[in-house]
């Protein structure tokens, strides 16, 4: 009797496996297509951005039509002496420390070398600023707290700015407002 029950089992067994099998094989085989098709798009997007126009030419593309515009409006003078740069305002949350939740308000002027070139700066004006807000999101209230703190995350500002800048640098970095709540 027990010969009988085990023998029973054994092809509900075997049956069991043999219905997974297919399963499992049509399953990889969709897998792998849905692979080779993102590998395939990531192909296409790699080409696509390959072929866009760098940062640079655009810059120089856009200095050649803007030239006469700025002639007209303001003499070149003026502009390589213009080398202040206002980010505004920035209210960012701080790192979570040992007590509530506290954010920082920032007004920061950057000041640029004089042979910085203003669309540059004026064209990575997102960057900087997201870079602004990266390096104060990892900081906790404590640390900014300290003038040593605040010192710290000037330097960690200009260098993190200057590098990207092509033309040009940022000198310092001058708080207008600085206010942790």
């Amino acid at each position: 009797m027990a010969e009988e029950e085990q023998s029973k089992e054994a092809p509900a067994q075997a049956k069991a496996s043999s219905s997974k099998n297919p399963l499992v094989a049509v399953l990889l085989v969709v897998n792998m297509i849905a692979l080779g098709a993102v590998a395939f798009m990531q192909y296409k997007f790699m080409d696509m951005e390959s072929k866009k126009p760098d940062l640079t030419e655009l810059l120089a593309q856009s200095n050649k039509g803007n030239e006469d515009v700025a002639n007209e409006l303001v003499p070149t003078e003026d502009l390589k002496k213009e080398s202040l740069l206002d980010l505004e305002t920035f209210t960012v949350n701080l790192a979570q420390g040992d007590g509530p939740r506290r954010y920082v308000r920032l007004q920061a002027v950057l000041k640029m070398s004089e042979d910085s070139d203003s669309t540059e700066v004026e064209a990575r004006k997102p960057q900087i600023r997201d870079t602004v807000i990266s390096i104060l999101n990892s900081k906790r209230p404590e640390d900014l707290l300290k003038k040593d703190g605040k010192l710290y995350l000037k330097e960690q500002v200009k260098s993190a700015i200057n590098a990207y800048l092509i033309d040009g640098k940022v000198i310092d970095v001058f708080y207008v407002g600085f206010q942790i709540n």
